[in-house]
């Protein structure tokens, strides 16, 4: 079956048709620019016209960028605050006109390559650590998925939440030299070691393809290695997500 997987983020909204046996993309990516203020109602017309551009009939995955509980939002995290405590499933489904599913993006990007990638028959618990406007992430035990294990909400010094200081959007912000950004980075998978000691740490989102830039920094003792899917990983994992 071919099913609509759109990825939203901070910047970017892209979408692509996947081959939900294989987890293969069948189409190139779609993108479309985020819409200034990230409300609602313009981020539904963005996933509406990414659904006609590829003339979709059928089910549709979506990955958020923040808490997704039964479809609900629970935290606006870097978007508008009007996101907080809204249906997101049936705001896009009464957009689109389509059954949609929406997880929380490190969650879909984590399906994926836990299914289709070099997470795949992993044991033990394997956090997947998505690089972009935020720092999410998704929780797995033998494969098995620990749900809105958002790691970026920890708070560090004068940031409400270390995402802030250490995403890409960061490094971007203040002009960093991968170097300096990525002992930031490093910073926070030391607190993720700490605290939750996983058996392997996956990197996906944007950054990841740029993993030998940065990956002298990165001291830790548990093996952290980026995603072969790299930024696909969430447009294939949300697709893969409306079929569970």
């Amino acid at each position: 079956m071919d099913v609509l997987g759109i990825d939203i983020g901070g910047s970017g909204i892209k979408g692509a048709l996947v081959d939900s046996v294989t987890g293969e993309m069948l189409t190139k990516k779609h993108r479309i620019p985020t819409p200034e203020g990230r409300k609602p109602k313009d981020m539904a017309r963005v996933v509406s016209e990414i659904v006609k551009h590829f003339d979709h009939k059928g089910p549709i995955g979506v990955g958020f960028p923040t808490v997704i509980k039964h479809g609900v939002c629970k935290s606006p995290g870097n978007l508008h605050k009007k996101w907080l405590g809204l249906n997101v499933e049936e705001l896009f489904r009464e957009a689109t006109g389509l059954p949609v599913t929406v997880v929380n993006d490190a969650d879909a990007a984590g399906f994926a390559t836990m299914n289709y990638g070099i997470g795949k028959g992993k044991k033990g618990l394997v956090v997947m650590i998505t690089i972009g406007t935020g720092l999410g992430s998704g929780a797995f035990l033998d494969g098995r998925l620990i749900p809105n294990f958002e790691l970026g909400q920890i708070p560090y010094k004068k940031y409400k939440k270390i995402e802030l200081w250490a995403a890409d959007s960061a490094k971007e912000r203040e002009g960093l030299t991968y170097e300096k950004w990525g002992k930031r980075f490093n910073t926070f998978l030391e607190y993720v070691d700490l605290i939750i000691a996983p058996d392997l740490i996956i990197l996906g989102g944007g950054a990841s393809k740029d993993f030998d830039e940065y990956k002298h920094c990165i001291k830790i003792d548990t093996p952290v290695m980026p995603a072969k899917l790299k930024n696909q990983a969430g447009i294939i994992g949300a697709a893969a997500a409306a079929l569970q």
